[in-house]
């Protein structure tokens, strides 16, 4: 097993006074030859957009782009004609493809919002642009995994132009589970968003995040009550 351990004060960080961003993965102003990405994923994004603000009308392209919302709303708009808001319990996923177009704002006037944006690579290049979101129900991963991305459309997990999955869980003090890759070359990478655990045999507290490969599986032990979210990807265009 080889891993690669990201601690959340590692990470890099701006403050563009509306916008308070730490980048896991280089982005923008902020690049680390050794952190430009993990295997297909690129970006690991974790924002605080003050009330009223967001980003206005920016273009993507050749891009899985999935958007986690932890705290507040977030208006969506693109040149799809989607028209959207996003709040905690709900996933959305965008194939940008060909390319596309799209705004993202903080939906309250006063109240500050909290969100994860995570980029991975295509498996198949200029795509029709797509966009997907649904509500995922906690009680679906308590103490277990409950896959919300994945390159197979079954269950309700959302579809994904790539061999990649995403998958939630929240792990009481105590419990342990296992992580099995479903792809054989793939590797994993886990992001702590609240709590405390063990994987892979590395002490992981809240948004420290670890990448694991050349296994079959690994080991998670929750050191507090948890929440955690792992994403499986191809480590080379050509696996």
């Amino acid at each position: 097993m080889k891993t690669t351990l990201h601690k959340a004060e590692s990470r890099g960080y701006a403050d563009h006074g509306w916008l308070k961003t730490h980048h896991t993965f280089s982005f923008a102003s902020y690049y680390d030859p050794s952190r430009v990405r993990f295997g297909l994923l690129r970006v690991l994004n974790d924002d605080i957009i003050e009330g009223g603000m967001g980003f206005g009308k920016h273009p993507h392209d050749n891009m899985e782009i999935v958007t986690i919302p932890l705290e507040g709303v977030l208006a969506h708009k693109d040149s799809m004609g989607t028209k959207q808001t996003l709040k905690p319990g709900e996933i959305q996923i965008m194939s940008a493809g060909s390319g596309l177009t799209h705004s993202e704002f903080n939906n309250s006037e006063t109240e500050k919002i909290n969100l994860l944006q995570i980029w991975v690579f295509p498996k198949e290049c200029n795509i029709e642009p797509r966009y997907d979101q649904k509500v995922f129900e906690a009680s679906e991963r308590k103490n277990k995994f409950q896959t919300v991305v994945s390159p197979v459309q079954e269950n309700s997990a959302m579809w994904i132009n790539q061999d990649a999955y995403f998958s939630l869980a929240n792990i009481d003090k105590g419990k342990n589970l296992k992580y099995d890759i479903k792809y054989e070359g793939n590797g994993a990478y886990l992001f702590v968003i609240e709590g405390s655990v063990i994987a892979a045999e590395e002490t992981l507290n809240k948004r420290d995040a670890i990448g694991v490969e050349e296994t079959n599986s690994f080991e998670i032990s929750a050191l507090q009550n948890s929440e955690i979210l792992v994403i499986e990807v191809p480590m080379s265009l050509n696996k």
